[in-house]
């Protein structure tokens, strides 16, 4: 990637073949970023081409980034662009859906190793070289689910418990360093989220949702403006303050309302 003539900066943005992620990769973009963008899918390519309509400078990277391998590829990419990130938003996540138990292990450690491993890897990869410098900005995609225990969505729900709090812990540490950390909380999202966590029978899965353009405008702005936490929608924010005080075991019986496996229209 050549150096950016009279832009930004350089903005890197993971999950961004579609959804959030490619619409935060759009603002970033309208903006006059140049782009790497990370997904582990071929449409990633794809998404980098339509991104280039807005006259700035694309680079994809096809890369699994709940392993160490896909996740040191995107940083060779970004060192080899011989460019100091501006922005990073760390975006990529992947959900499942049914009872714990009767989820395939392999595919439940891959959320872990995706929302979680994979998303503190890079942000500490990319996190140093910010705070070497003094300056940069990071997003981190939480959720209001990580304000609830998720019964038949146990493990996505923890993670985006972890990624919330990670968030604020990372945003206290580096306070004095130049280097701002946000996270945007969304509610359900139009995205591709729910089929691929074969949520399309359930109550959530087929619930009204928001506009993933929007959710991820309301996110990049926070970031922009140096804000520590966004909740997407005043549905969502009422969702959320209502879980600060409702007891878990409640919660925990309300989500398996949404999310148990049929509980969906027939």
């Amino acid at each position: 990637m050549a150096d950016n003539q009279g832009g930004k900066g350089l903005a890197v943005v993971t999950g961004a073949s579609t959804g959030i992620g490619y619409e935060l990769a759009k603002c970033a973009a309208q903006d006059g970023y140049d782009l790497i963008i990370a997904a582990n899918e071929e449409r990633i390519n794809q998404a980098a081409a339509h991104l280039k309509e807005f006259g700035t400078a694309v680079e994809a990277v096809e890369a699994d980034l709940s392993t160490t391998q896909g996740v040191d590829r995107l940083v060779e990419r970004i060192t080899a662009s011989g460019r100091s990130v501006d922005l990073l938003m760390a975006n990529a996540g992947r959900g499942l859906g049914k009872a714990f138990l009767d989820q395939d292990f392999a595919e439940a450690r891959k959320v872990v190793e995706t929302n979680i491993t994979g998303t503190i890897h890079l942000i500490h990869a990319v996190g140093n070289q910010m705070r070497s410098r003094g300056e940069g900005r990071i997003l981190l995609t939480g959720s209001i689910a990580g304000f609830m225990p998720g019964s038949y969505q146990a493990v996505y729900n923890a993670t985006k418990a972890f990624i919330n709090s990670f968030s604020f812990a990372l945003r206290e540490e580096l306070k004095d360093c130049g280097v701002t950390v946000s996270c945007l909380m969304p509610g359900a999202t139009e995205t591709e989220f729910f089929k691929r966590a074969g949520l399309l029978d359930t109550a959530i899965g087929q619930s009204k949702k928001d506009d993933a353009g929007e959710v991820a405008r309301i996110g990049y702005d926070a970031m922009m403006d140096g804000e520590g936490d966004v909740v997407s929608g005043w549905k969502n924010k009422l969702q959320a303050a209502v879980a600060n005080v409702t007891p878990a075991s409640v919660l925990a019986h309300q989500h398996s309302k949404m999310a148990e496996p049929g509980s969906g229209r027939k």
